[in-house]
């Protein structure tokens, strides 16, 4: 079987194929094409040197819908509500990322307040309707839609997450007075609690399905024409994939589907090398993200957002994202402090060391400076680029005007740069209770590499991983999914021996309707396994945990021992004498498919590996110090790596710095103790 893997990154587009019979493994990274993504992919599949005709297996991860939320390309979005309800999604809950800055200002709802219309109608709590749907007024809110040129429409009912039926009525009315829109319900989205969050998340989803839907067509078009006659598979948030007809109705949940990628083939990378706690370090040209594994499994959360204030309640790896890639930006700000990020230069132009029109200084062009990256290697040479400019922006920008040298200014955006990310580093461990000296630090990505030495000893991780192929980490974690679905539903109960005969009806339900899910995209009964959660909460508190159970449940004392335990560690209190209360109820079916086994490499010392040396810059070491340049695909397993030098490979280039070691597993991957 020959599998394709593809991230659709900001900057780059990377491509993994892998022949199982053979073993051998082509990777490729192309230059991402925004305007239309299906190109980038088709590019890097055919430098790969690919017969797209020959692949029996194609999942990718993708940006597009995270990007489009983020500069708002959206199309025009209607809301139609109940009545008294219009401002919900305006309002949100009232906080501000910073509290306490009076003239912060919050995100833009994503529908304008013209185009939120009320309808006449009320379910109560308990979801019995107490006033029938106004269907005439709901006629003539979808007709001012339609006069419009709206024709993407979200629904979102006060309480439908109890009782959707008039959700589905006005989906009804939808389709008759205006055929051509496309609509989304929140009894079907997120049937849960708080309308802000129900309808926030029903109306990005609605946003977003035209935009992902248009991509996904065409590339899917693109395959075919090509002789590709399976699935299009594109990874979701939750860490599984979804097929192109799933998506079509359920676009948000890729919404953040490239780092996911990239988190789970950082797991997969860590257990290789025995570690069950891993911090996974993703540095691309746009973005790094950061990822939590631990006890092996990768750290979850079922609420994040692109843009504070509009969450996305579908479940998604716990990953945080801040604007610090190669492409990340220097610049003096107001006060005269350097900054680096959050803006990028991204895939075009890029740095100004990638002769594409690029005119301000970026971290990679700092690297360049520095000796770290050779720019005649970018890409394996397949990339034009040269340190002159980089030298010219640095120095116009940065040193000049703070009165430093050259090498100090790029040295300064160098460590600016790490105390980025060590910030983010804290955010997924210190924040939440970890310990980041008891994990081992997975760089990827394009960047990941050149940087991970510098913030594993930051944060005192005493070990960093850099797998075979970095730079293409997040498409190989996409050859590594499931298929996978999942449901939720609120379910407000005490935590009690009473409560198991409905939570055991209610999760059957869920499964059946997970497994005709499962099944209509071709997996057959076998290949199905079923995860199940309780979400739970102190009674009368706020916040709740997910809280994994067997099926069937043989004990609730076990289940809320669990929840005591896990509420120590989350929040560091608990108490076993106070009542617990079920929120909710969470079902995960996966559709099992198999995962590529790949071979290991041949022994070899460092020697073999040796290219030459060249002066490279180290804060540590004082100044510039002659390093070891080695050629990644030469080093084979069992080679071991003094300090200071530099392993450069077609996708990524990794810095070991002075007083560090280096050694190579029978995997490829190499293990540096710092």
């Amino acid at each position: 079987m020959i599998r394709s893997g593809v991230d659709i990154g900001g900057t780059f587009t990377d491509v993994i194929v892998f022949d199982e019979e053979t073993g051998e493994i082509d990777i490729e990274k192309t230059p991402s094409t925004p305007g239309n993504p299906a190109e980038g992919v088709i590019n890097g599949l055919s430098k790969a040197d690919t017969d797209i005709a020959d692949l029996e297996f194609f999942s990718h991860g993708s940006t597009v819908g995270t990007n489009a939320l983020i500069e708002r390309e959206l199309p025009r979005v209607g809301l139609l509500t109940t009545e008294g309800f219009r401002d919900v999604h305006e309002i949100r809950d009232g906080t501000k990322d910073n509290l306490w800055d009076a003239y912060e200002d919050v995100a833009d709802p994503y529908v304008q307040r013209r185009d939120r219309l009320e309808v006449p109608e009320r379910i109560d709590a308990a979801g019995n309707i107490v006033e029938e749907l106004d269907e005439e007024a709901t006629r003539e809110a979808v007709r001012v839609l339609k006069k419009r040129g709206i024709t993407t429409i979200a629904i979102s009912l006060i309480n439908a997450y109890l009782n959707g039926t008039h959700e589905r009525r006005v989906a009804e009315i939808v389709a008759e007075e205006h055929p051509d829109a496309f609509v989304c319900t929140s009894h079907e989205i997120l049937p849960e609690m708080f309308e802000h969050e129900r309808t926030s998340t029903t109306v990005i989803n609605a946003a977003l399905v035209p935009v992902v839907r248009d991509y996904l067509l065409d590339l899917s078009a693109q395959l075919d024409d090509r002789g590709y006659n399976g699935d299009v598979l594109a990874m979701h948030s939750g860490g599984g994939v979804m097929t192109t007809e799933a998506i079509a109705y359920y676009a948000a949940r890729i919404a953040n589907s490239g780092p996911t990628a990239g988190a789970i083939a950082s797991q997969h990378v860590a257990e290789q090398c025995g570690f069950e706690n891993a911090i996974g370090f993703d540095m691309g040209g746009t973005s790094a993200d950061v990822s939590l594994t631990h006890q092996g499994d990768i750290e979850m959360t079922d609420e994040w957002a692109v843009e504070y204030g509009y969450p996305i309640m579908f479940p998604s790896t716990d990953i945080e994202t801040i604007g610090a890639g190669g492409g990340s930006i220097a610049w003096i700000d107001d006060g005269g402090s350097l900054r680096v990020g959050p803006k990028s230069q991204g895939a075009n132009p890029g740095p100004a060391c990638y002769l594409r029109g690029g005119d301000k200084p970026t971290t990679t062009d700092a690297n360049v400076i520095l000796g770290w990256v050779d720019p005649d290697k970018f890409l394996g040479g397949d990339m034009e680029a040269t340190a002159e400019p980089a030298e010219r922006v640095i120095e116009r920008d940065v040193a000049d005007p703070l009165g430093l040298d050259l090498t100090e200014a790029a040295s300064a955006i160098e460590r600016i740069a790490v105390a980025n990310m060590c910030n983010a580093v804290r955010l997924v461990s210190t924040s939440k209770g970890y310990d980041p000296r008891d994990f081992a630090l997975v760089a990827f990505g394009g960047a990941g590499p050149l940087h991970a030495a510098h913030v594993a000893r930051e944060m005192s991780i005493p070990k960093v991983v850099v797998p075979l192929y970095p730079g293409i980490n997040s498409a190989l974690g996409c050859l590594l999914v499931d298929v996978e679905h999942d449901l939720s539903q609120t379910f407000i109960e005490d935590a009690t021996t009473d409560a198991v005969d409905d939570i055991e009806r209610a999760f059957a339900e869920m499964e059946a309707e997970i497994r005709d899910r499962l099944a209509e995209e071709g997996v057959d009964d076998e290949q199905m396994r079923m995860d199940h959660e309780i979400k739970m909460r102190y009674t009368g508190q706020w916040r709740s945990l997910e809280i994994s159970c067997d099926r069937p449940i043989e004990s609730m004392d076990a289940i809320r021992e669990q929840f005591h335990r896990q509420h120590e560690h989350a929040y560091a209190y608990s108490d076993e004498d106070q009542p617990v209360e079920i929120y909710g109820l969470h079902v995960t079916g996966r559709g099992l498919v198999e995962k590529p086994s790949f071979p290991s490499i041949a022994a070899g010392d460092a020697a073999g590996a040796h290219r030459g040396t060249r002066e490279a810059y180290f804060e540590s070491a004082g100044g510039y110090v002659r390093t070891d340049i080695y050629g990644r695909e030469e080093l084979g397993a069992g080679a071991e790596l003094e300090g200071p030098a530099i392993v450069e490979q077609m996708d990524s280039t990794i810095v070991v710095p002075p007083n560090a070691t280096a050694d190579v597993d029978d995997r490829g991957n190499i293990i540096i103790t710092v």
